[in-house]
Protein backbone atom coordinates (compact mmCIF):
# COMPACT_ATOMS: atom_id res chain seq x y z
CA UNK A 1 0.00 0.00 0.00
CA UNK A 2 1.50 3.32 -1.11
CA UNK A 3 0.52 5.99 1.41
CA UNK A 4 1.62 9.58 1.62
CA UNK A 5 2.79 11.15 4.83
CA UNK A 6 -0.24 12.44 6.76
CA UNK A 7 -1.01 16.01 5.79
CA UNK A 8 -3.20 18.67 7.34
CA UNK A 9 -6.19 18.76 5.05
CA UNK A 10 -7.99 21.72 6.57
CA UNK A 11 -7.27 25.20 7.77
CA UNK A 12 -7.62 26.30 11.36
CA UNK A 13 -8.22 29.99 11.98
CA UNK A 14 -10.35 32.38 14.01
CA UNK A 15 -11.80 34.20 11.00
CA UNK A 16 -15.59 34.42 10.81
CA UNK A 17 -17.86 35.11 7.81
CA UNK A 18 -18.75 38.70 7.05
CA UNK A 19 -22.46 37.96 7.51
CA UNK A 20 -24.68 35.79 9.69
CA UNK A 21 -26.28 32.66 8.32
CA UNK A 22 -30.01 32.02 8.90
CA UNK A 23 -30.96 30.20 12.11
CA UNK A 24 -30.82 26.40 11.77
CA UNK A 25 -28.50 26.58 8.75
CA UNK A 26 -27.31 23.15 7.64
CA UNK A 27 -23.93 22.08 6.27
CA UNK A 28 -25.10 19.04 4.31
CA UNK A 29 -21.73 17.55 3.40
CA UNK A 30 -18.73 17.04 5.67
CA UNK A 31 -16.60 14.12 6.83
CA UNK A 32 -14.88 13.21 10.09
CA UNK A 33 -11.52 11.43 10.14
CA UNK A 34 -10.32 9.65 13.24
CA UNK A 35 -8.82 10.15 15.63
CA UNK A 36 -6.93 7.20 14.21
CA UNK A 37 -6.16 5.94 17.71
CA UNK A 38 -9.89 5.29 18.20
CA UNK A 39 -11.16 4.88 14.65
CA UNK A 40 -8.44 3.38 12.41
CA UNK A 41 -8.38 4.19 8.72
CA UNK A 42 -9.17 1.62 6.09
CA UNK A 43 -6.15 -0.36 4.93
CA UNK A 44 -7.08 0.02 1.25
CA UNK A 45 -7.11 3.84 1.38
CA UNK A 46 -4.99 5.73 -1.15
CA UNK A 47 -3.64 8.28 1.34
CA UNK A 48 -3.63 8.96 5.06
CA UNK A 49 -5.33 12.17 6.18
CA UNK A 50 -4.63 14.24 9.23
CA UNK A 51 -7.08 13.54 12.02
CA UNK A 52 -10.19 15.67 11.60
CA UNK A 53 -12.32 14.57 14.56
CA UNK A 54 -15.76 15.67 15.66
CA UNK A 55 -14.39 18.25 18.09
CA UNK A 56 -12.73 20.15 15.24
CA UNK A 57 -15.92 19.96 13.20
CA UNK A 58 -18.11 21.21 16.04
CA UNK A 59 -15.73 24.12 16.68
CA UNK A 60 -15.69 25.04 12.98
CA UNK A 61 -19.47 25.10 12.79
CA UNK A 62 -19.73 27.21 15.92
CA UNK A 63 -17.34 29.76 14.40
CA UNK A 64 -19.20 29.83 11.09
CA UNK A 65 -22.69 30.03 12.58
CA UNK A 66 -23.83 26.60 11.34
CA UNK A 67 -26.30 24.72 13.54
CA UNK A 68 -27.11 21.53 11.64
CA UNK A 69 -24.98 19.11 9.67
CA UNK A 70 -24.98 15.91 7.65
CA UNK A 71 -21.79 13.86 8.01
CA UNK A 72 -21.00 11.62 5.05
CA UNK A 73 -19.18 8.37 5.68
CA UNK A 74 -15.78 8.41 4.01
CA UNK A 75 -13.95 5.76 2.01
CA UNK A 76 -10.93 6.57 4.18
CA UNK A 77 -12.76 4.68 6.93
CA UNK A 78 -14.21 2.16 4.48
CA UNK A 79 -17.40 0.58 5.72
CA UNK A 80 -16.47 1.27 9.33
CA UNK A 81 -18.97 3.98 10.31
CA UNK A 82 -17.97 4.30 13.96
CA UNK A 83 -16.32 7.73 13.60
CA UNK A 84 -19.39 9.14 11.85
CA UNK A 85 -21.80 7.48 14.26
CA UNK A 86 -19.83 8.78 17.24
CA UNK A 87 -20.02 12.34 15.90
CA UNK A 88 -23.76 12.02 15.31
CA UNK A 89 -24.25 10.73 18.84
CA UNK A 90 -22.46 13.78 20.28
CA UNK A 91 -24.26 16.28 18.03
CA UNK A 92 -27.26 16.84 20.31
CA UNK A 93 -29.71 15.96 17.56
CA UNK A 94 -28.27 18.53 15.15
CA UNK A 95 -26.00 16.10 13.28
CA UNK A 96 -27.17 13.31 10.98
CA UNK A 97 -25.33 10.99 8.61
CA UNK A 98 -25.02 9.35 5.22
CA UNK A 99 -23.62 5.81 5.27
CA UNK A 100 -21.21 3.88 3.11
CA UNK A 101 -22.30 0.25 3.08
CA UNK A 102 -21.61 -2.95 1.22
CA UNK A 103 -24.31 -3.82 -1.34
CA UNK A 104 -25.09 -6.98 0.62
CA UNK A 105 -25.78 -5.06 3.82
CA UNK A 106 -28.67 -6.59 5.75
CA UNK A 107 -32.03 -4.94 6.28
CA UNK A 108 -31.41 -5.20 10.01
CA UNK A 109 -28.20 -3.17 9.68
CA UNK A 110 -29.87 -0.54 7.50
CA UNK A 111 -32.62 -0.20 10.08
CA UNK A 112 -30.01 0.13 12.82
CA UNK A 113 -28.21 2.85 10.89
CA UNK A 114 -31.43 4.77 10.44
CA UNK A 115 -32.21 4.48 14.15
CA UNK A 116 -28.88 6.12 15.09
CA UNK A 117 -29.24 9.03 12.69
CA UNK A 118 -28.29 7.94 9.17
CA UNK A 119 -30.70 9.20 6.53
CA UNK A 120 -29.28 7.79 3.32
CA UNK A 121 -26.63 5.65 1.65
CA UNK A 122 -23.87 6.91 -0.62
CA UNK A 123 -22.26 5.02 -3.48
CA UNK A 124 -19.10 6.19 -5.23
CA UNK A 125 -18.32 5.79 -8.90
CA UNK A 126 -14.93 7.48 -8.81
CA UNK A 127 -11.60 6.13 -10.05
CA UNK A 128 -9.85 6.80 -6.74
CA UNK A 129 -12.61 5.24 -4.58
CA UNK A 130 -13.47 1.59 -4.32
CA UNK A 131 -17.00 0.38 -4.97
CA UNK A 132 -18.31 -3.15 -5.17
CA UNK A 133 -21.63 -1.98 -6.59
CA UNK A 134 -22.27 -1.85 -10.30
CA UNK A 135 -24.46 0.83 -11.79
CA UNK A 136 -27.07 -1.76 -12.70
CA UNK A 137 -27.30 -2.81 -9.03
CA UNK A 138 -28.42 0.66 -8.00
CA UNK A 139 -32.06 0.17 -8.89
CA UNK A 140 -32.46 -2.94 -6.77
CA UNK A 141 -30.72 -1.26 -3.86
CA UNK A 142 -32.89 1.85 -4.16
CA UNK A 143 -35.97 -0.34 -3.72
CA UNK A 144 -34.47 -1.65 -0.47
CA UNK A 145 -33.88 1.92 0.71
CA UNK A 146 -37.46 2.87 -0.12
CA UNK A 147 -38.74 0.21 2.25
CA UNK A 148 -37.11 1.99 5.20
CA UNK A 149 -37.48 5.60 4.02
CA UNK A 150 -33.81 6.28 3.30
CA UNK A 151 -32.46 8.01 0.20
CA UNK A 152 -29.71 7.39 -2.34
CA UNK A 153 -26.67 9.63 -2.72
CA UNK A 154 -24.31 9.21 -5.68
CA UNK A 155 -20.81 10.53 -6.30
CA UNK A 156 -19.48 9.97 -9.81
CA UNK A 157 -16.98 11.07 -12.42
CA UNK A 158 -18.54 13.70 -14.66
CA UNK A 159 -18.27 11.51 -17.75
CA UNK A 160 -20.48 8.87 -16.12
CA UNK A 161 -23.52 11.12 -15.86
CA UNK A 162 -24.67 10.12 -19.34
CA UNK A 163 -24.33 6.40 -18.59
CA UNK A 164 -25.86 6.63 -15.12
CA UNK A 165 -28.75 8.96 -15.97
CA UNK A 166 -31.27 6.29 -17.10
CA UNK A 167 -30.53 4.13 -14.06
CA UNK A 168 -30.75 7.09 -11.69
CA UNK A 169 -34.08 8.09 -13.22
CA UNK A 170 -35.39 4.61 -12.42
CA UNK A 171 -34.02 4.86 -8.88
CA UNK A 172 -35.73 8.22 -8.40
CA UNK A 173 -39.08 6.55 -8.96
CA UNK A 174 -38.54 4.87 -5.60
CA UNK A 175 -36.35 7.18 -3.48
CA UNK A 176 -34.91 10.69 -3.53
CA UNK A 177 -31.59 10.75 -5.41
CA UNK A 178 -28.91 13.25 -4.37
CA UNK A 179 -26.07 14.07 -6.79
CA UNK A 180 -22.86 15.11 -5.04
CA UNK A 181 -20.71 18.16 -5.76
CA UNK A 182 -22.52 19.53 -8.85
CA UNK A 183 -21.80 16.25 -10.62
CA UNK A 184 -18.02 16.93 -10.49
CA UNK A 185 -18.27 18.76 -13.82
CA UNK A 186 -15.69 21.23 -15.12
CA UNK A 187 -16.95 24.71 -14.28
CA UNK A 188 -14.86 26.12 -17.11
CA UNK A 189 -17.27 24.49 -19.57
CA UNK A 190 -19.93 26.93 -18.41
CA UNK A 191 -23.71 26.72 -18.48
CA UNK A 192 -23.76 25.04 -21.89
CA UNK A 193 -21.23 22.30 -21.12
CA UNK A 194 -22.57 18.86 -22.04
CA UNK A 195 -22.09 17.42 -18.54
CA UNK A 196 -23.79 20.39 -16.87
CA UNK A 197 -26.71 20.20 -19.30
CA UNK A 198 -27.04 16.48 -18.54
CA UNK A 199 -27.15 17.29 -14.82
CA UNK A 200 -29.90 19.84 -15.43
CA UNK A 201 -31.90 17.29 -17.40
CA UNK A 202 -31.80 15.01 -14.36
CA UNK A 203 -32.96 17.81 -12.10
CA UNK A 204 -35.96 18.39 -14.36
CA UNK A 205 -37.15 14.96 -13.18
CA UNK A 206 -39.05 14.35 -9.96
CA UNK A 207 -37.15 13.34 -6.83
CA UNK A 208 -33.67 14.60 -7.79
CA UNK A 209 -31.50 16.84 -5.64
CA UNK A 210 -28.02 18.27 -6.09
CA UNK A 211 -25.39 19.45 -3.65
CA UNK A 212 -24.01 22.82 -4.66
CA UNK A 213 -20.93 21.90 -2.66
CA UNK A 214 -17.48 21.58 -4.16
CA UNK A 215 -17.31 24.83 -6.10
CA UNK A 216 -13.61 24.56 -5.20
CA UNK A 217 -13.43 21.13 -6.86
CA UNK A 218 -15.10 22.03 -10.15
CA UNK A 219 -13.19 25.34 -10.22
CA UNK A 220 -9.80 25.16 -8.53
CA UNK A 221 -8.95 28.88 -8.65
CA UNK A 222 -10.15 31.02 -5.71
CA UNK A 223 -12.50 32.84 -5.44
CA UNK A 224 -14.12 30.19 -7.67
CA UNK A 225 -15.99 32.53 -9.99
CA UNK A 226 -16.92 29.83 -12.51
CA UNK A 227 -17.97 27.43 -9.75
CA UNK A 228 -20.15 30.05 -8.11
CA UNK A 229 -21.80 30.85 -11.44
CA UNK A 230 -22.94 27.25 -11.93
CA UNK A 231 -24.03 26.86 -8.31
CA UNK A 232 -26.05 30.09 -8.51
CA UNK A 233 -27.70 28.91 -11.74
CA UNK A 234 -28.75 25.65 -10.08
CA UNK A 235 -30.18 27.44 -7.04
CA UNK A 236 -32.12 29.83 -9.27
CA UNK A 237 -33.48 27.09 -11.54
CA UNK A 238 -34.13 24.42 -8.90
CA UNK A 239 -34.76 26.33 -5.67
CA UNK A 240 -36.29 23.39 -3.76
CA UNK A 241 -33.78 20.75 -4.92
CA UNK A 242 -30.44 22.21 -3.89
CA UNK A 243 -28.40 21.50 -0.77
CA UNK A 244 -25.12 23.05 0.31
CA UNK A 245 -22.05 21.82 2.16
CA UNK A 246 -18.44 22.68 2.89
CA UNK A 247 -16.99 19.22 2.14
CA UNK A 248 -14.71 19.75 5.18
CA UNK A 249 -11.94 18.66 5.67
CA UNK A 250 -11.57 18.58 1.87
CA UNK A 251 -10.00 15.13 1.32
CA UNK A 252 -8.10 14.15 -1.82
CA UNK A 253 -8.05 17.75 -3.04
CA UNK A 254 -5.71 19.79 -5.21
CA UNK A 255 -5.54 22.58 -2.62
CA UNK A 256 -6.84 23.53 0.83
CA UNK A 257 -9.82 25.87 0.47
CA UNK A 258 -10.69 28.41 3.12
CA UNK A 259 -14.03 27.46 4.68
CA UNK A 260 -14.93 31.10 5.33
CA UNK A 261 -14.42 31.84 1.64
CA UNK A 262 -16.80 28.99 0.82
CA UNK A 263 -19.42 30.33 3.23
CA UNK A 264 -19.09 33.87 1.91
CA UNK A 265 -19.63 32.53 -1.62
CA UNK A 266 -23.24 31.94 -0.57
CA UNK A 267 -23.90 35.66 -1.06
CA UNK A 268 -23.57 35.05 -4.80
CA UNK A 269 -24.90 31.49 -4.91
CA UNK A 270 -28.15 32.31 -3.09
CA UNK A 271 -28.37 36.12 -3.24
CA UNK A 272 -31.81 36.69 -1.71
CA UNK A 273 -32.80 35.96 1.91
CA UNK A 274 -35.50 33.62 0.62
CA UNK A 275 -33.15 31.59 -1.57
CA UNK A 276 -30.51 31.41 1.15
CA UNK A 277 -33.02 30.18 3.73
CA UNK A 278 -34.38 27.60 1.30
CA UNK A 279 -30.89 26.32 0.52
CA UNK A 280 -29.62 26.17 4.10
CA UNK A 281 -32.76 25.51 6.15
CA UNK A 282 -35.92 24.39 4.33
CA UNK A 283 -34.43 22.02 1.75
CA UNK A 284 -32.24 20.04 4.18
CA UNK A 285 -35.05 19.89 6.72
CA UNK A 286 -37.39 18.38 4.13
CA UNK A 287 -34.87 15.77 2.92
CA UNK A 288 -33.08 14.84 6.15
CA UNK A 289 -35.93 15.34 8.61
CA UNK A 290 -34.08 16.81 11.58
CA UNK A 291 -36.21 16.08 14.62
CA UNK A 292 -35.49 19.11 16.81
Amino acid sequence: MNLTVPIKTYLESERKPAFELPPLSCDAHVHVFGPASLFPFDESRNFTPADAPKEKLFALHKRLGITRCVIVGSALHGYDLRATQDAIAHGNGHYLGIALVEPAVTLRELERLKSVGFRGVRFNFMQHLKSSLTASDLLQFSKRLADIDMHLQVHFEKELIHELAPILESCAQHVPVVVDHIGRINASDGLTGKHYMALCRLLEKTNFHVKVSGIDRIDQTPPYLAGKKLAADLVARYPTQCLWGLDWPHPNHTHIPDDVTLVEALVEIAPSPESLTALLVHNPQKLYKFEN
